[in-house]
């Protein structure tokens, strides 16, 4: 279980498709890799928000 997690993360971490990990892990269903990996989706989600904050702070308003 241990090597698929990590593999499950790191392909996230790249940003491969959730279906495509799915697919290759085998699962029946998404919802058991979306459940599986929801701490490792978390975790993008905030990197992605604090970019989009550094970005919008980089760019004065006009």
């Amino acid at each position: 279980m241990k090597k698929a997690q990590s593999c499950a993360s790191l392909l996230l971490d790249q940003g491969v498709d959730l279906v495509v990990i799915k697919e290759l892990l085998g699962h029946a269903h998404i919802s058991i890799t979306a459940d599986t990996y929801a701490h490792v989706r978390l975790r993008l989600q905030r990197d992605v928000i604090e970019r989009m904050a550094g970005a919008l702070d980089s760019h004065p308003e006009t």
